[in-house]
């Protein structure tokens, strides 16, 4: 009799499966992420017989479907409403990953004290007994009774009990605990995941009731499975931060419904995750002064300004080949300012250790922020402290020339709120703009840049 199991290989990264074991995986190309799943194939012919057509869903003209009653539920943070797009719509499946204690659950639990007094709100945890969800409840103050909590792992009595309950708004934490008996791999593996996120989407839109998904990461810092879950998911939402600061950063990596630009910015205490709306001050808290290798920049995430200090450290290499280093910034645009500095403006680091730090634990990949890192470079390199008033935002190119930024008012007017006198910025940027407290100086290349901005 033939076999009704199958092996199959499944890569943890990106879900490619294969009949055979490869050290290196053929499409994603890590190593050592092929992991062996058991398929069960005697339900498929028995299952396709009991299919019935008049289950399927017929279509519908565009014209016919009514919005009229859209609307997205209101949170009650501001910050978590905004890299959402405005709030949770209805029957959107949310993902909302993180390291280990960065603040998922928090974040969650706390959002049910204000959304519970209109709404009811099922919170299933297969991670916690009830008697630890209500201590953290009383820990975070939320007493709502409008929070129902239940602690199961077979998502098909969660998917029933979600019917049965009919709830406003469902979390789900985590969705590697979660399983389906018809499979035989284990919780938490990428059939299982798959499958379990299948079902839950499969819920939540039939019932069109909105649903968190907490999703744990691996060693990489990656969502595991994130292949996998990021195309079944409407939102993913991702935790940032070092978890020995007290500053963490909710950003949108995926938004059917809103922008993927947009950050939020909490503070964790023994309260909970706090809301920070005004992550400049933040960030510029602590500043040294008259200290080199330290320069103030203005980025743009999504449609807020964000004043961040950008740190440069030069310092003569004690080894034939310098070490570079750089955090909460692109390590290869770093690589490739330094060239543009040695080539084009004359400042050699090739024979220096090279550091550049983002403080407050953000992360800034836009090339605007070029001109402020280059700047607290050659302040290290030349041992000279920058105006501590000034600012400096603009984007280096390949022959050393400063261009022009997108929304440069928008820059300007926060750095004149926050008390800078002096804005360098790019020279093609200066038509257009106007700025009543601060002096705005046009740069066109490094040199003039350092010089305006240098004490």
């Amino acid at each position: 009799m033939a076999s009704k199991t199958k092996s199959v290989y499944i890569c943890s990264q990106c879900g490619y499966e294969s009949p055979k074991w490869y050290g290196k995986c053929p499409s994603c190309g890590e190593w050592n992420t092929m992991n062996e799943e058991v398929k069960d194939t005697s339900k498929t012919a028995a299952t396709a017989q009991k299919r019935s057509f008049s289950a399927y869903s017929k279509p519908d003209s565009i014209d016919e479907i009514s919005t009229e009653d859209e609307h997205r539920y209101d949170t009650g943070s501001k910050e978590l409403n905004r890299v959402l797009g405005g709030g949770i719509v209805k029957g959107s499946l949310i993902l909302l990953g993180g390291d280990p204690g960065i603040g998922k659950s928090t974040v969650l639990m706390q959002i049910c004290q204000y959304m519970g007094d209109t709404l009811k709100i099922l919170y299933i945890s297969g991670e916690e007994s009830k008697r630890q969800l209500k201590l953290r409840a009383i820990r975070l103050g939320v007493t709502s009774p409008n929070l129902f909590v239940m602690t199961e792992t077979d998502v098909e009595i969660v998917c029933e009990q979600i019917r049965t309950v009919k709830p406003d708004i469902v979390m789900v934490d985590s969705i590697q605990t979660m399983n389906l008996t018809e499979l035989n791999s284990s919780p938490g593996s990428i059939t299982q995941v798959r499958e379990c996120t299948n079902m839950l989407m499969r819920t939540a839109k039939g019932c069109d009731i909105p649903m968190f998904i907490v999703g744990h990461v691996n060693k990489e810092g990656s969502i595991a499975g994130p292949k996998v879950l990021e195309h079944i998911v409407d939102t993913v939402l991702l935790f940032e931060g070092d978890k020995q600061m007290s500053f963490r950063i909710l950003r949108a990596a995926k938004n059917r419904y809103g922008s993927t630009n947009e950050i939020g910015v909490f503070e964790m205490t023994d309260k909970g995750l706090n809301e920070v709306e005004n992550p400049s001050t933040m960030l510029l808290s602590g500043r040294p002064k008259n200290v080199s290798g330290t320069c103030v920049t203005c980025a743009i995430e999504g449609s807020r300004p964000i004043l961040a200090e950008t740190q440069g450290l030069a310092t003569q290499s004690g080894y034939g080949n310098p070490r570079r280093m750089s955090t909460g910034f692109d390590y290869n645009r770093l690589s490739l300012l330094l060239a543009v500095l040695e080539k084009r403006a004359g400042y050699y680091f090739s024979n220096c250790d090279t550091y550049i730090n983002i403080v407050g634990g953000l992360r800034i990949d836009e090339p605007a922020i070029d001109l402020a890192i280059a700047m607290a470079l050659i302040s290290s390199l030349k041992d000279k402290p920058i105006d501590e008033k000034s600012i400096a935002f603009g984007e280096i190119g390949l022959a050393g020339e400063i261009r022009a930024v997108s929304q440069a008012q928008m820059r300007i007017n926060e750095a004149e709120r926050l008390g800078f006198k002096k804005i360098i910025m790019p020279y093609h940027n200066i038509k257009g703009v106007h700025c009543d407290k601060a002096q705005l100086i046009g740069v066109k290349n490094i040199r003039d840049a350092f010089d305006a901005i240098s004490i």
